[in-house]
């Protein structure tokens, strides 16, 4: 009997039937601009292998101004069919389906030859668009029926025509993007025109047994985007035109509400689906934060949707329909939605990756094999790097010993899940745990490793982590000095106005952690409230009229930085914006090119250029950079010795490049 009998229940569209459903969503991974195809193959085909009951494909362009950028990939020539059969068949044969998203950017195409609707510039492209004649529409609807047409010649399953998001058809739908006066604007009827017309030719240029879901932006989260009522009113109409399913998209690239990521509460937009849920014929998927299949399984078993898209999940663990079909979910990889290694990597023109799992998108290079001389390693500190250095060690065949001098495993995950808003660490810190059981590796916990317990190991694998860097501060043993480890691993007490030295993420961290009282990524209501999300049935767009409502702060703060440049720069790609808008919502005055004079009773002396001043606070909390700890590097005796993690490198805490060096490292071994 499985603990998921919606989940796992299979999907029948009369043509054809689904095994479950579970749909593996689209993301665009940069591995088709590459051309090795058999890179792309492997990747698809693992997810297959797990169990994915239909998968998507990142976004394929229908023609060359249609491309999220320049070169991007897609089904211009036999060619480009013939290397897509070969995706298709790798996934046919490890008994799955998939299907290739057609994505025409519009004005969110990052190049001089976008078009749209309107020549309206995106906040976030710096091209300004063509607005797009008859002739030019009709070309854009010719090539998205004719990519259909060239995805089912290279044996795909289905298609996803992209409609959400705020790209090209989405771009149609509202008045924020389209200011047109012909058929193709100003009436409602006539701005969805153009998804609903490119519905119709796709469906006759596939024919009636082929799989074509539309993905509908259900709450737009722009000025001027769509009533609930427009919603449905599309919906009806996608389906009248041909659809088998509509798949959910939430909110606009640019809106400035965050969607996607470890602060939005899981399964925070299933609420949306639900409101369409009756009021079409044809299956729904809702999407957004759904990671575990508990949270998929009570989606479905509360009538939120037909099916489940999953994407990010899928990198951070390609079994995860089998492992839940195994009863070992708690042997699934999770997806903390941090979005460090697949939209970050997106964005910036990289192969997006896993930060849990370094092998999403390198399958062919980096392979787990079983070691031909197994040995017995050592690995110090239970960290990031150090565990997934011992579990992927273990995996292979090695004797493992894994030394830590605290209490419990974890490292500097433990602090960072104390943060609100980073509560998806709790279950990472438990996955490690059970992996590090089920791969039966040794835990010596409360144990500090010196030469003596580390003498008669093959290898000794140093991941000791990193310390709090001393800034030299005058006046830094001050009573109102703590450090962020004081702050968020012990609990230290924290007056009511506080200067954090440090806007790295930890200064970030440490100011959410202080202005924070209840987690609003735990109470979805208030998180909504926070973000200024209303009803779309109440708000166009889903826009509260009166803005964001945030708890008031626990805390008077202020963030500082010695460097001269935007606090929080060189935070993630996509999700920089979030922090700092979360503490300009709490009223975090944040400052940069800081000189730090001293620090008394009167408080935090700091000097701009000629300007001195005091900043007056009951404590200050030192964020100021981390030093490696790696006094085991150099240990006599030990003839192979290897250092990864902080102890490496002490830059920003940084599990991303901990994991990738822990799981790189163990495969070499």
């Amino acid at each position: 009997m499985t603990r998921y009998p919606h989940l796992l229940s299979p999907l029948d569209l009369g043509f054809t039937t689904l095994k479950n459903r579970v749909l593996m969503g689209s993301m665009h991974t940069n591995l088709e601009e590459r051309g090795d195809w058999s890179r792309v193959a492997a990747f698809y085909e693992a997810r297959a292998r797990g169990g994915a009951g239909l998968i998507v494909t990142g976004g394929m362009a229908p023609n060359a101004e249609g491309g999220v950028f320049p070169g991007a990939a897609g089904l211009f020539t036999a060619e480009d069919i013939a290397n897509n059969r070969l995706v298709t068949d790798r996934v046919h044969d490890a008994g799955g389906k998939i299907a290739m998203q057609i994505l025409h950017a519009g004005r969110y195409a990052y190049g001089p030859e976008c078009v749209a609707p309107s020549a309206i510039k995106s906040p976030i492209s710096p091209f300004k668009p063509t607005e797009l004649d008859e002739a030019g529409i009709e070309k854009q609807i010719a090539d998205i029926a004719t990519a259909a047409a060239r995805a089912r010649e290279a044996g795909y399953d289905g298609v996803e025509v992209m409609g959400s998001e705020g790209y090209f058809l989405n771009q149609f739908l509202v008045t924020h993007t389209n200011r047109r006066e012909d058929r193709w604007g100003g009436s409602y009827e006539n701005r969805m025109r153009l998804p609903v017309e490119v519905m119709r030719r796709v469906r006759a240029a596939v024919g009636e047994d082929f799989l074509v879901i539309f993905r509908l932006s259900m709450i737009d989260l722009v000025p001027d985007g769509s009533t609930h009522e427009e919603v449905v009113q599309l919906a009806q109409a996608i389906e009248g035109a041909g659809a088998n399913i509509l798949n959910t998209g939430i909110g606009w690239h640019e809106a400035r509400v965050p969607t996607i990521a470890t602060s939005v509460p899981r399964a925070g937009w299933a609420w949306v689906t639900q409101k369409l849920m009756g009021k079409v014929g044809i299956p729904v998927i809702t999407s957004n934060r759904i990671n575990t299949p508990e949270v998929a399984e009570h989606l479905l078993s509360e009538g939120c949707a037909d099916m489940v898209s999953l994407a990010r999940p899928f990198l951070a663990d390609p079994d995860f329909v089998a492992k839940a079909e195994a009863g070992r979910a708690e042997l699934i990889a999770p997806c903390i939605a941090c979005n460090q290694a697949c939209l970050d990597h997106t964005f910036g023109g990289k192969v997006s990756s896993c930060l849990v799992n370094p092998r999403a998108g390198y399958e062919t290079e980096l392979e787990i094999a079983p070691a031909e001389a197994p040995r017995r390693i050592a690995v110090v500190g239970a960290g990031p790097a150090g565990m997934s250095c011992a579990i992927t060690a273990a995996q292979r065949g090695h004797d493992v010993t894994l030394f830590e001098q605290a209490a419990a495993i974890g490292g500097q995950l433990n602090m960072a899940r104390r943060v609100p808003g980073k509560e998806e660490f709790d279950g990472l810190v438990d996955w490690f745990g059970a992996m590090l059981a089920e791969t039966g590796v040794t835990v010596r916990l409360n144990t500090r490793a010196d030469a003596g317990a580390l003498a008669g190991f093959d290898a000794v694998v140093v991941a000791t982590g990193v310390l709090p860097r001393d800034p030299g501060i005058p006046g830094q043993d001050h009573p109102s000095v703590l450090s962020y480890v004081d702050v968020l691993r012990d609990s230290a007490p924290v007056g009511r106005k506080v200067a954090v030295i440090g806007a790295g993420g930890i200064g970030f961290d440490v100011s959410e952690f202080l202005v924070t009282g209840k987690s609003p990524t735990m109470h979805p209501p208030e998180w909504l409230r926070e973000w200024g999300v209303a009803d779309p049935e109440d708000a166009r767009s889903g826009l509260a009229p009166e803005g964001p409502r945030p708890a008031p702060p626990e805390r008077e703060v202020v963030l500082l930085q010695r460097k001269a440049e935007k606090p929080g720069r060189r935070l993630g790609k996509t999700t920089g914006w979030i922090h700092r808008a979360a503490l300009m919502m709490k009223g975090v005055q944040m400052t940069s090119g800081v000189t730090y004079e001293r620090i008394d009773d009167a408080g935090l002396h700091i000097s701009r250029g000629d300007t001195r001043e005091v900043i007056a606070c009951d404590t200050v909390v030192l964020c100021a950079g981390q030093e490696s700890l790696r006094e085991l590097a150099d240990m006599p005796g030990q003839t192979e010795v290897h250092v990864i993690g902080g102890a490496d490198v002490a830059a920003e805490l940084d599990a991303k490049r901990a994991i990738d060096q822990g799981v790189r490292l163990a495969a070499t071994l």
